[in-house]
């Protein structure tokens, strides 16, 4: 059985001389220096805040039935980033709403701290996960409502929950939020047309702080942005992480993003998770053949290296899982992958081959 993906042009970036090594030195750099104690324990050692279990979401009924999410199960652990990467339309966003209860849940379950959010809860409880699961929506243009000051859009699950105890108490609260995403107290008189387009997604950013939550979606934070600002985005938020131990859910397409500020990667495709390991272990031995051709695809920044860079296109119709079905197999530790028996032997030939060569 060969590889299910077929060369397009150019070898995977990752490991292109030089640019691969200054590429994977600075991503272990850049996270060692913004991961919790937490973040860096073992699996089994560290508390579970998330549990998603065989979730499913479905829209539409009969012929018209689309399956968004199929059957995905993962866990986010306190104090970490999981990352979750796919093309567009592979679910990623529809999982992040579904763990805010923005859309109904058709199957599965999700946990948090122990306690099942999905389905019908009591409205005591959706007041608490409110306040403890936040969100950061992906466009800051039309997230925030142009009609309100900022002071009211910061506020609005203060007013929800009534989580405040004077009015007093309550613009503090706003002033300390803007504050700590680098804004001035001042700009609460402001509408959010009087900014740009970072300062915007600051200020859904300390939306979400000012309820003081534990896990936070983010969900494509800065996609919408230009490239001088996403990364003053991503280092306020690797900063908020350590000083306020926020935990995210981090759902992106830009792998080359996702290295540098995520602790695992979970890799979905058509609704489906087919990878999930640490992210050094996904980007150095990538197993699934939709994951290479994802990490093929990042641009390298060096004309040299990227002259022969190939890309892979992957074809899933080579799959034999209607006579073979697949499931979800740990191939080595910490790291899963979606593969059925056949499949699964080729795999794991070719991991132990590419840690020989690089042990060499």
């Amino acid at each position: 059985m060969s590889l299910p993906m077929r060369e397009w042009t150019a070898e995977a970036p990752e490991r292109a001389a030089g640019a691969g090594t200054e590429t994977a030195a600075g991503a272990r750099a850049a996270r060692a220096a913004t991961q919790s104690a937490a973040g860096s324990a073992p699996a089994g050692a560290r508390e579970k805040l998330l549990e998603v279990k065989n979730l499913s979401v479905h829209f539409g009924r009969g012929r018209k039935k689309f399956v968004a999410v199929d059957n995905v199960s993962f866990d986010i652990y306190k104090g970490e980033t999981l990352g979750l990467v796919g093309e567009s339309g592979s679910g990623k966003t529809t999982i992040g709403r579904a763990i805010v209860r923005l859309v109904p849940v058709s199957g599965g379950e999700i946990y948090f701290k122990g306690e099942r959010i999905s389905g019908r809860i009591s409205r005591e409880q959706d007041r608490k996960l409110t306040q403890k699961i936040q969100m950061i929506f992906q466009d800051p243009m039309a997230s925030l409502n142009e009609r309100a000051k900022v002071d009211y859009i910061v506020s609005e699950g203060l007013y929800n929950t009534r989580n405040y105890s004077s009015e007093e108490e309550r613009k503090q609260k706003v002033a300390d939020a803007l504050l700590s995403v680098g804004l001035l107290p001042e700009f609460a008189s402001r509408f959010p047309h009087e900014f740009s387009g970072g300062q915007r997604q600051r200020i859904g950013i300390a939306r979400t702080l000012v309820m003081n939550p534990e896990l936070i979606i983010a969900d494509e934070p800065i996609s919408a942005l230009d490239v001088s600002i996403r990364a003053q985005v991503i280092n306020l938020m690797n900063a908020l992480k350590r000083t306020m131990g926020l935990t995210y859910l981090f759902i992106a397409h830009d792998l080359s993003v996702v290295r540098f500020i995520t602790d695992r990667v979970a890799v979905i495709h058509r609704g489906r998770l087919v990878e999930l390991a640490e992210t050094e272990e996904l980007y150095e031995n990538p197993v699934h053949p939709y994951t290479r051709s994802l990490l093929s695809a990042i641009p390298v920044p060096n004309p040299r290296v990227e002259r022969h860079r190939k890309v892979f296109y992957y074809d899933p119709t080579v799959h034999d899982y209607d006579t073979n079905p697949p499931s979800w197999v740990e191939i080595a530790p910490e790291h899963w992958v979606l593969a059925n028996e056949r499949e699964l032997e080729q795999y794991r030939r070719e991991y132990e081959e590419r840690n020989r060569q690089r042990a060499m």
